[in-house]
């Protein structure tokens, strides 16, 4: 029976288990969000650094492209918006995004060496979970919270429940305890009372940019899949 897992939080991701799995990764507010958007847009692909300093250097290599991030949920100078609407008033389409973010980024990186390494969100649960059980019948499947240095996050732990309730959609899936909390918490709650109770939400709305926290609730609204592979994430 394949098994879709959840961590709490990247800390808890040992690389050295990672080989034949399926990792997805959730940073809801706001890196995957804003990874599943670009892409959306239309980005020819998003390279995820670590920090700003690693992200200056990625972009140096390429001929042209957008740079984009956050350290500790405050802007980097010269850098573009780390959200998805910010980010998007600037022309994405054929772009090559270069992204660096505290937590969200720094995940995908750590699971890079999984079977397969996803972005995932609220905005394209729906076909990323489909794509999934497509292209990889019976894999173990690892669900990771990005949190907030090695902190716990609301809003990402109830995208993990949105992400398993597709999943249960499917024959054969079993979950964890924490699998099993994730989905109790999306089925006995909306997205939007989760993402702007959560403290980046809270956050967010002090900051005038509950708009931003209104659109990464939305629930499948994007048919994109971002994979990493060689480093940069494309859409399937």
């Amino acid at each position: 029976m394949p098994s879709v897992h959840v961590l709490c939080w990247k800390e808890c991701l040992d690389a050295e288990r990672l080989e034949h799995q399926v990792v997805i990764v959730l940073d809801i507010l706001f890196a995957t969000s804003t990874i599943v958007y670009a892409c959306s847009a239309g980005v020819d692909s998003v390279w995820p650094a670590v920090d700003h300093a690693e992200a200056t250097r990625i972009a140096s290599g390429l001929e042209r492209c957008i740079l984009a991030g956050e350290y500790l949920a405050e802007p980097v100078p010269g850098f573009a918006s780390a959200t998805p609407l910010t980010l998007g008033e600037q022309s994405l389409r054929g772009q090559t995004l270069v992204y660096c973010t505290t937590n969200g980024t720094v995940a995908l990186r750590n699971a890079a060496g999984a079977t397969a390494v996803y972005a995932g969100a609220l905005l394209n649960g729906a076909a990323l979970v489909a794509h999934i059980v497509r292209e990889h019948p019976g894999t173990p499947v690892l669900i990771v919270c990005s949190g907030s240095v090695g902190r716990f996050n609301l809003e990402d732990f109830y995208g993990a429940g949105h992400i398993v309730a597709h999943f249960m959609k499917y024959t054969g899936y079993d979950t964890n305890d924490a699998g099993t909390a994730a989905l109790l918490l999306y089925r006995g709650c909306d997205a939007r009372t989760a993402l702007l109770g959560s403290r980046v939400g809270k956050m967010m709305r002090q900051r005038s940019l509950q708009h931003e926290v209104d659109y990464a609730a939305q629930l499948d609204i994007l048919d994109v899949v971002p994979r990493l592979r060689d480093g940069r994430l494309r859409y399937c």
